[in-house]
């Protein structure tokens, strides 16, 4: 059998080798001859980008652990046809940048999001993914003497993979970590861009799956270790130095989606097919990164829907802020997932920043706690004049997830007044096409103020009513400005990647991060 192709899109069913079909797209889309995106899809993977590195380099300039650990030991890798760490003009070896990279992107949990949701196809695995892999594309292009344009449509092809195949297979329901997805993005992406044959990109990923998956013990215990932050990065390392053997002659597994001993039949037995069909985009505006999501400063996405009901009953009900003494409880309702990951038991007493920003009791009392602290630095309770200007004036930044803030009285108090439920069937349906919450904030005189359903939080990709563009203006200045002396003109280098020739795509990262002390 043989992929079915479209003016937009190419579908590998069941019964054909998915693995070498990922190889023949990557290869096909890198080079262009499959057909071309629509600028709006490079315009908001360039928006993704830009939000990945400040997010990067903002943990760097903290002195965060994973991400200063692994830098540390990239530069030890020293490479004279290397590739180049954030803010260093020293080539390493590529899979030593990446891994680096990788880390200080995803540390504050603060980038993209994906939660694989594509009713149209009737592909609604759900499972999560974030937009951590971009470095992968950067090297790649600095060590073929490609452009920013290439660079840009490299990061496209990662985030098509990875989030299709978020669409048609739930990891996390076998307590497998959602990073696989993405190393075999990057896997197949890392060597379409230098060069390799389909059937390489195949025994690569075919070695990937078969010797590295993690599984997601990384993510479970009362206060989370570095592994938490440093998944993504760790196993697209793993898959990038699969691909570097595969283009050496390594042979590993082959048609490892039909394999019986691996992950996808393990857990979803067939009689030989694969358990699902995979359609990867090649033309037009039906890409996976369309449908990916931006966080508003720091916090959990499964908080978002929390989030957004907390600042329409502020804007609302300014009283609630004015009199914060006054509030008896804070009800939140939302669904599973969310309910699990951040409404854990052990979450209510986080001690670590892993495990406050996974907790939605802290995320949302903290959140009420800088609206309380601004009514009281400006006298008014009336903080903005527009949802918009609420997210913008409350944003969470690093500051808010250290040890002074984890520990402050006044959000621990907050925090004990939050009962957090599961909604039961009816919030269930609804995610992952939104994120379904309601907060009820009761006072002590028995007055209650009810957001409502929540389904699309600022930042989320089916929200119509936030300037997204601005509100992010604001994130990426809080971000770039704890890293950066002059955060503007690297936001705009960054903003403006796919202009930039290869020679300029090279020096990229070539700047000063600023020490900020280490984060605690």
């Amino acid at each position: 059998m043989t992929p079915t192709t479209t003016e937009t899109s190419i579908t590998l069913s069941r019964n054909t080798n998915q693995a070498l079909g990922i190889g023949e797209y990557a290869v096909e889309f890198m080079s262009g001859s499959a057909g071309q995106p629509d600028p709006a899809v490079h315009d908001k993977t360039n928006l993704l980008f830009t939000d990945s590195v400040l997010c990067g380099l903002s943990a760097l300039a903290l002195g965060t652990n994973a991400p200063t650990v692994l830098r540390e030991e990239a530069l030890s890798y020293e490479r004279p046809d290397g590739v180049f760490l954030f803010g260093s003009s020293q080539r390493v070896a590529p899979e030593k940048a990446i891994v680096a990279n990788c880390s200080a992107v995803r540390e504050w949990d603060s980038n993209g999001t994906n939660f694989g949701f594509n009713p149209a196809l009737g592909h609604t695995a759900g499972e999560f993914g974030h937009n951590d892999f971009y470095p992968v594309a950067i090297a790649a292009a600095q060590l073929a003497d490609l452009d920013g344009a290439q660079a840009l449509r490299g990061m496209v092809c990662i985030d098509e993979i990875r989030g299709r195949l978020a669409e048609v297979f739930s990891l996390k329901s076998y307590r497998i970590d959602h990073v696989v997805h993405g190393a075999i993005g990057s896997a197949a992406t890392y060597g379409a861009m230098l060069g390799a044959t389909a059937e390489q990109i195949e025994s690569a990923i075919g070695m990937f799956v078969a010797h590295y998956i993690p599984w997601r013990a990384i993510r479970a215990g009362k206060q989370l270790s570095d592994s938490k932050g440093a998944s993504a990065a760790i196993s697209t390392e793993a898959a990038i130095l699969c691909m570097q053997r595969s283009m050496r002659g390594f042979a590993g597994p082959k048609d490892i989606f039909r394999n019986p001993e691996a992950i996808w039949r393990q857990f979803e037995p067939t009689d030989g097919d694969s358990p699902f069909d995979l359609v990867l985009s090649h033309s037009g505006s039906d890409f996976a990164v369309m449908g990916m999501h931006f966080k508003m400063g720091l916090y959990e996405h499964q908080s978002a829907g929390a989030l957004q009901g907390l600042i329409d009953l502020i804007e609302k009900n300014p009283l609630i802020i004015e009199n914060p003494d006054a509030i008896s409880a804070i009800k939140i309702v939302a669904y599973e997932p969310a309910f699990g990951i951040i409404g854990d038991p052990a979450k209510r007493d986080p001690r670590t920043r892993q495990s406050a920003d996974h907790s939605m009791v802290y995320i949302v009392s903290r959140k009420l706690k800088k609206a309380i602290d601004l009514a009281r630095e400006t006298g008014s309770p009336r903080l903005a004049d527009s949802n918009d200007g609420y997210w913008k004036k409350l944003m969470l930044s690093p500051y808010d997830f250290n040890s002074d803030a984890i520990f402050d009285p006044e959000t621990r108090a907050l925090m004990e007044k939050i009962t957090f439920e599961h909604g039961g069937p009816d919030y269930d349906a609804k995610y992952p096409d939104g994120i379904p919450t309601s907060i009820i904030i009761t006072l002590e005189n028995g007055e209650t103020f009810d957001s409502g359903l929540v389904m699309y939080p600022a930042g989320h990709a089916r929200n119509e009513s936030a300037n997204l563009d601005d509100i992010l203006a604001t994130k990426f200045d809080m971000l770039g400005s704890l890293a950066l002396d002059d955060p503007q003109s690297l936001i705009t280098r960054f903003n403006d990647i796919a202009n930039h020739s290869a020679d300029e795509l090279k020096s990229l990262y070539d700047f000063e991060i600023l020490n900020r002390g280490k984060f605690e």
